[in-house]
C-alpha cells in the first residue's frame, strides 16, 4: 500500500483533529489517512467521532485543531474547484424532497464542468424505475441509491460515502459493491463510514476503528483480524471469571486467550487441533464444561466488538 510519503497516492490526510461541541470532546486527535485507488473504512459505534470527523474532512464543520488535507487542500478553504474533485454521499440524503430523481441528476450533471456519462450511471444503479417519482415517495433504498448518483455525478476523485449500503436489498448491495470496485480501480479514493462490519471487510483495503473520538485500531481486514498471520480464534462460553491466565500457560506462545464479555472467552492465534485439545483437556482439568464451542476465523465484527466492547452505548 502507498505510505503518506508519497504524496501522489495520499487524497487525505488528517492529522491531530480535535473537535469539540462545548464541554464535550467528540473528535480527540484523529489521525487518518486515504490513499488513491483504496476503499478506507471509518468504523466506530454511535457517538464514537467519525461522522464528525468525516463532516470536518468534507468541509462541513470547522476543527478545533489539527490539520486536514483533501486533495493536498483545505478544505474550507480549497473552493469550488476542489468541491468539484469530491463527491459527498450523506447518510440522511441531503436530497430535495419535491425533486424527481433523474431530473436532478441531470441539474446536477451540468455544474460540472467535465461529468461522469450520466446514462451509464442511472442504469447501473436501476433509477430509471423511479426516475419520475418525487424524492419524497421513494423508499429507503432508493433514495440511497440516488444518493449515491448525486455524489458521483461529477467524476470525483475522492468520494466520502456514508452508510451506502443502508437500506439496500441485496441486489442494488450488489450493485453499489460492484460500482465501489470500479471506482477504486479507476484510482478513485473511496472513503465510506459503515456500521456492516462484512461490507467493511469485504469492500476496504484499510480500516480506522474510532471510539470516544479517538482511533483506537488501524490496518487492512487482514490485520486487524489476523488472516494475514492464518489466525483463526477458538470460541466457547463458561461461567464467568475463569482463570484465564492459568487457561493461556498450557497453549502456545502465539495463542492469547480473552474474556471480552462476562462468560464468553476467546482464543486467538494459529489455533489447531493441539490447541483445541489443550483448550478442553484445561475445561476438564478445572471442572469447566465449555458451550457453544467453535472454531473460525475471526471477523472484523470480532475485533470490532472486542475494541469497543459489546454493551450497547
Amino acid at each position: 500500500m502507498p505510505t503518506s510519503r508519497d504524496p501522489e497516492a495520499v487524497a487525505l490526510e488528517v492529522r491531530g483533529l480535535v473537535k469539540r461541541y462545548g464541554a464535550t470532546i467528540a473528535v480527540d486527535g484523529v489521525d487518518l489517512t486515504a490513499w488513491r485507488g483504496r476503499v478506507t473504512a471509518v468504523l466506530g459505534p454511535n457517538g464514537a467521532g467519525k461522522t464528525t470527523t468525516v463532516e470536518c474532512c468534507e468541509g462541513l464543520r470547522v476543527p478545533d485543531a489539527g490539520s486536514i488535507a483533501v486533495l493536498g487542500q483545505d478544505p474550507r478553504r480549497g473552493g469550488a474547484r476542489l468541491r468539484a474533485r469530491v463527491g459527498v454521499m450523506l447518510q440522511d440524503g441531503g436530497l430535495p424532497t419535491a425533486a424527481r430523481p433523474l431530473a436532478l441528476l441531470r441539474h446536477l450533471s451540468r455544474l460540472y464542468a467535465a461529468p461522469r456519462p450520466l446514462a451509464p450511471l442511472v442504469d447501473r444503479l436501476g433509477i430509471d424505475a423511479f426516475a419520475r417519482t418525487p424524492v419524497r415517495r421513494l423508499s429507503g433504498g432508493q433514495r440511497q441509491r440516488l444518493a449515491l448518483a448525486a455524489a458521483l455525478v461529477g467524476d470525483p476523485e475522492l468520494v466520502f460515502l456514508d452508510e451506502p449500503g443502508a437500506g439496500l436489498d441485496p441486489h442494488a448491495r450488489l450493485a453499489v459493491h460492484d460500482l465501489v470496485r470500479e471506482l477504486v480501480a479507476a484510482g478513485v479514493a473511496v472513503t465510506l463510514t459503515t456500521h456492516d462490519m462484512e461490507e467493511a471487510e469485504r469492500l476496504a483495503d484499510h480500516v480506522v476503528v474510532v471510539d470516544r473520538g479517538r482511533v483506537v485500531a488501524s490496518g487492512s481486514p487482514a490485520e486487524l483480524t489476523g488472516a494475514a498471520a492464518a489466525g483463526t480464534s477458538l470460541r466457547f462460553t463458561a461461567r464467568p471469571g475463569l482463570d484465564v491466565a492459568s487457561l493461556r500457560q498450557a497453549l502456545p506462545d502465539d495463542v492469547a486467550v480473552t474474556e471480552p464479555a462476562p462468560g464468553s472467552y476467546l482464543v486467538a492465534g494459529c489455533v489447531d487441533p493441539q490447541v483445541v485439545a489443550s483448550v478442553t483437556a484445561w475445561c476438564a482439568t478445572h471442572g469447566v464444561m465449555p458451550q457453544g464451542l467453535s472454531v473460525g476465523r475471526r471477523t472484523l465484527e470480532d475485533v470490532f466488538l472486542d475494541l469497543t466492547g459489546r454493551s450497547l452505548r
